[in-house]
């Protein structure tokens, strides 16, 4: 007599049997996206490589892609083609995309990649206060994420030496481009010296600085005659126009 003559008795069998499957495909989908992840990791490695960037500068790159969302269920794919989605970059915390190009059902997932690029850089050796002037005795040499943030790091002394703490830094924290500014050369209202120059003249002569300034900045001046016109800060203090 057939045992699963009786539907609740199919019932039950089913009912023991379908946990046992469930677990058989979960291990399977969770071996594709393994191996989907691997195949990103070697298009990572790839990619980051034929940059040039490790044989350029002194970095160290390693590259790290994450896992796909597990909850993900990928239908078969034959070949799956990875890709850098628009706006993303190999630098620092970013995703990679990866589609599915040969296979009965087109799929495009994003996996998570970091990119880590150690070098040398100056750490904060204490902590400096906002609008402090750094020295060299600041920071220390080390050895660091250039990645870890996406302001550039400073890694000549002279690019930092001299500047402005722009915010309060502390230490431990790496020189980078956002957290110093130059000096400020004079104040709103002040007196200056323009110097101009133009087809077969130059002259210099004084205004009244319409904002603050700094090196390299662009500032208006209020000349003695009530004209306004704009130049840029020289490391002196005194401001380049073009009439």
């Amino acid at each position: 007599m057939n045992r699963y003559r009786h539907p609740w008795a199919a019932r039950r069998w089913l009912a023991r049997l379908l946990p046992v499957l469930a677990l058989g495909m979960g291990a399977t989908a969770t071996r594709a996206q393994a191996d989907w992840s691997q195949v990103v990791q070697r298009w990572a490695d790839a990619a980051v490589h034929s940059s040039g960037l490790a044989e350029k500068s002194p970095l160290r790159l390693q590259v790290d892609v994450g896992a796909l969302d597990p909850s993900l269920r990928l239908a078969p794919c034959a070949r799956a083609e990875p890709y850098l989605p628009a706006g993303a970059r190999l630098w620092g915390r970013s995703r990679l995309g990866l589609r599915c190009v040969d296979g009965p059902t087109r799929w495009n997932v994003f996996i998570p990649v970091t990119v880590q690029a150690f070098g040398p850089a100056w750490v904060l050796a204490g902590n400096v206060p906002a609008g402090a002037v750094l020295t060299a005795a600041d920071a220390v040499e080390s050895e660091v994420d250039w990645a870890a943030a996406p302001a550039p790091v400073l890694a000549d002394p002279a690019l930092w030496v001299g500047q402005v703490a722009a915010r309060p830094l502390q230490a431990g924290q790496a020189l980078r481009q956002s957290m110093v500014k130059a000096p400020q050369l004079f104040s709103m209202g002040a007196q200056v010296r323009v110097s101009a120059q133009g087809p077969g003249f130059a002259i210099s002569t004084a205004g009244q600085a319409l904002s603050a300034g700094s090196a390299g900045q662009n500032v208006r001046v209020r000349m003695t005659n009530g004209k306004i016109i704009e130049g840029i800060v020289l490391e002196d203090g005194t401001i380049s126009a073009l009439l």
